[in-house]
C-alpha cells in the first residue's frame, strides 16, 4: 500500500543489496500435492500452528522485501539487473526505522485485536471503529472509508462506489490475510469476515481481491497444488465479474506460457491496466486497483512453482504495489509451507524482529503465532469440527461465491481539467457527461492542527452536500467532491468554501470528467473563479 515519501526514501537508501536472485536455499519438499481438498483435514495443533505462523512471517518477510520498490515501477516490470536488498539485520531495521511499510500487518492486527477483545461475533462497527481512529496514517479505499466513518456513514456504505471513488483500489486486499488464516480450510467462513470487514472500505472487484486472497490463505492449508489452489480459491468470486475474469485470465496464459512470466505479465497489461475509478490512476501509468494487483500475486505464486525465491523476486518485479504483492505472495506459500520450511534465507533476522510490536498495535509476530492458532481453533469448532487434545479436525469447505457487486457501471473518464489553484471562495466549471471528481487536499504548514474547512457542493445549482474538509492528514477528506449517475447531458458544479483562513489551505488540484460512453474527451468549460 501508499506510503508516505519519507519512508520510501529511507528504505531505499544506504542499504546493503542482495544479487538480484537471492540464492536458491530451497525448503524441504512440501506435503504431496492433491488435486483435491479432503472432506475433512486432520492436523496437530503444532502443524495448524506452523502453517499460521507460516502466512503471517511470509508476509512480513514479503512487505520487509519489497517495500524499496512499492510504487517506483508503474506500468513496467522491475528488471532481474536491479538488485532488491535483503541482508541478515534487514528485517529488524525496517520495522523500527520505516514501520510505516508495515500497513499489511498492523491492518490486518487492528482487526485481530477486535476479535481478541470483542469475539468471532463482533459486529462491523466495532471493526470499523478501531481502524477509523487508529493513529496511523491510511490512503485510497482506506482513508475515504475512514473519513466516511468519522462522518456517521456507517459500512457497507463507507466503501460503496457512490461514496467512495477508491472502492476498487487494493486496500482490503492486503488486509484479509486475517480471515484467511483463521479459518483453515473454510474459504467461505473467511468470505463471511470478510463481508464484514472487507465492506468498510471497499466494494466489487476491491471487494474481490480480499476475497479471493482469503480463500487462497485458506485452501492453503489443505494442499500444496498451487494451480489446484489459485483454481479453488476463484470459486467465491462471482463469474461475471471483471476481478474473475483476470484471474481467470492469469490462469490461461499461465497454461499458455507456462515458462514465461513476462508474457502473461504484458497479457495483463494489454487487457486489464486501464483503471477507470482510482481518481489518482484515472489517465495514469499507476495502478492500485485490486484486479491487477491480484493478477501479480496470481503470477507470482503460479511461475514461483512453490520456490520461495522465485515467487517474491516474481511478485515484487511485476512493479506496481510491489510491497503489497510479495506480501500476499509470501504469506499464501508460507502458509502451504509452514514456517519451518521457509527457507533460512528468507528468516535471517527474523527473531529478532518477532518480538518487536507493530507500530500502532500492541501485538508482535510472537503475539499473533498465538492469538492466531486460538482464534482459528475456534472458527474450527464454530464451523463443525473438533479439537480433541492436540488432534484437530477440520470439516473442509467447499468454495461459493460471494454476492456480485460492480462499482463505476457504466462510467468511464473521458476528461480532465487541471486547476491547481487555492480554493479562497468559490471555484466552478461545467462539462456534459454523467459524473465527476474534484481532486485536492486541505493542508496546514506551521499553523497549529485541528483546523477543518467547511464547504458546500452545488450541482446544477442544487446543494449536492455541506462538506468537511480536514486539514489534519489523518482524518482528511481523500478527495474535494464528486457525484456519479448524474443524468447524461451538461452540468455546472461549484465548491464553496465557507471559513478561508490565510493559516491553512484548501487547494483544487484537478477534476476527473466521466460520461456513459467511452468516447474522446468532451469538451469542459471552467468559468472564472470568483
Amino acid at each position: 500500500m501508499l506510503t508516505n515519501s519519507f519512508h520510501r526514501l529511507a528504505l531505499a537508501c544506504g542499504l546493503a543489496c542482495a544479487p538480484a536472485l537471492a540464492p536458491a536455499q530451497s525448503p524441504a519438499k512440501p506435503h504431496p500435492k492433491t488435486t483435491s481438498a479432503p472432506k475433512t483435514l486432520v492436523l496437530t495443533k503444532a502443524a495448524l500452528q506452523n502453517k499460521i505462523k507460516g502466512g503471517w512471517a511470509g508476509q512480513t518477510i514479503g512487505v520487509t522485501y519489497g517495500g524499496p520498490m512499492e510504487f517506483k515501477y508503474n506500468g513496467t516490470m522491475i528488471q532481474e539487473y536491479l538488485a532488491i536488498p535483503w541482508y541478515d539485520g534487514y528485517l529488524r531495521k525496517t520495522m523500527v526505522e520505516s514501520p510505516g511499510i508495515y500497513d499489511d500487518l498492523y491492518m490486518d492486527l487492528t482487526f485481530v485485536e477486535v476479535i481478541e477483545k470483542e469475539g468471532l461475533d463482533a459486529p462491523a462497527a466495532s471493526f470499523a471503529n478501531a481502524f477509523a481512529h487508529a493513529g496511523y496514517a491510511l490512503w485510497h479505499a482506506n482513508q475515504a472509508g475512514r473519513y466516511n466513518i468519522l462522518h456517521g456513514l456507517a459500512p457497507p456504505q463507507s466503501g460503496h462506489w457512490l461514496n467512495n471513488p477508491h472502492a476498487d483500489c487494493i486496500d482490503y486486499q492486503i488486509e484479509a490475510d486475517f480471515a484467511g488464516l483463521m479459518s483453515p480450510g473454510m474459504p467461505n467462513a473467511a468470505s463471511a469476515i470478510s463481508d464484514k470487514v472487507g465492506h468498510i472500505m471497499n466494494y466489487g472487484d476491491g471487494w474481490y481481491g480480499g476475497v479471493y486472497l482469503g480463500a487462497l490463505y485458506s485452501l492453503a492449508f489443505t494442499s500444496s497444488d498451487i494451480p489446484y489452489l489459485v483454481r479453488e480459491a476463484l470459486k467465491t468470486i462471482p463469474a461475471q465479474s471483471n476481478y474473475h475474469r483476470c484471474i481467470s485470465d492469469v490462469i490461461r496464459w499461465h497454461q499458455q506460457y507456462p515458462h514465461d512470466w513476462k508474457q502473461t505479465w504484458f497479457e495483463v497489461q494489454k487487457k486489464w491496466s486501464s483503471d477507470i475509478g482510482c481518481p489518482d490512476a484515472v489517465f495514469q501509468p499507476f495502478d492500485i486497483d485490486a484486479t491487477v494487483n491480484s493478477a501479480y500475486v496470481v503470477i507470482g505464486l503460479l511461475y514461483g512453482e512453490g520456490d520461495f525465491t522465485k515467487t517474491m523476486e516474481i511478485s515484487t518485479r511485476c512493479g506496481q504495489d510491489a510491497d503489497c504483492n510479495p506480501s500476499s505472495a509470501g504469506g499464501i506459500l508460507g502458509t502451504i509451507l509452514g514456517y519451518d520450511h521457509i527457507p533460512a534465507y528468507w528468516k535471517q533476522g527474523l527473531a529478532e524482529a518477532e518480538p518487536l510490536d507493530f507500530k500502532y498495535t500492541s501485538t508482535s509476530l510472537n503475539d499473533v503465532y498465538d492469538i492466531g492458532l486460538r482464534h482459528a481453533l475456534q472458527v474450527v469448532q464454530r464451523n463443525g469440527g473438533t479439537v480433541r487434545g492436540e488432534q484437530v479436525t477440520i470439516r473442509v469447505q467447499e468454495p461459493t461465491p460471494v454476492k456480485f457487486e460492480k462499482s463505476f457501471e457504466g462510467h468511464y473518464p473521458v476528461g480532465r481539467l487541471i486547476v491547481n489553484k487555492p480554493l479562497k471562495d468559490e471555484y466552478s466549471f461545467g462539462f456534459d457527461g454523467i459524473g465527476f471528481v474534484v481532486k485536492g487536499e486541505a493542508t496546514r504548514t506551521d499553523a497549529p492542527p485541528g483546523y477543518v474547512f467547511k464547504g458546500e457542493v452545488y450541482v446544477d445549482n442544487q446543494l449536492l452536500e455541506t462538506v468537511e474538509w480536514p486539514t489534519d492528514f489523518t482524518t482528511r477528506r481523500y478527495e474535494l467532491a464528486w457525484k456519479y449517475q448524474l443524468p447524461k447531458g451538461h452540468h455546472t458544479v461549484r465548491l464553496k468554501l465557507l471559513n478561508p483562513t490565510p493559516a491553512y489551505e484548501c487547494r483544487v488540484k484537478e477534476v476527473l470528467l466521466y460520461s456513459d460512453q467511452p468516447t474522446a474527451a468532451l469538451a469542459a468549460t471552467k468559468s472564472p473563479s470568483k
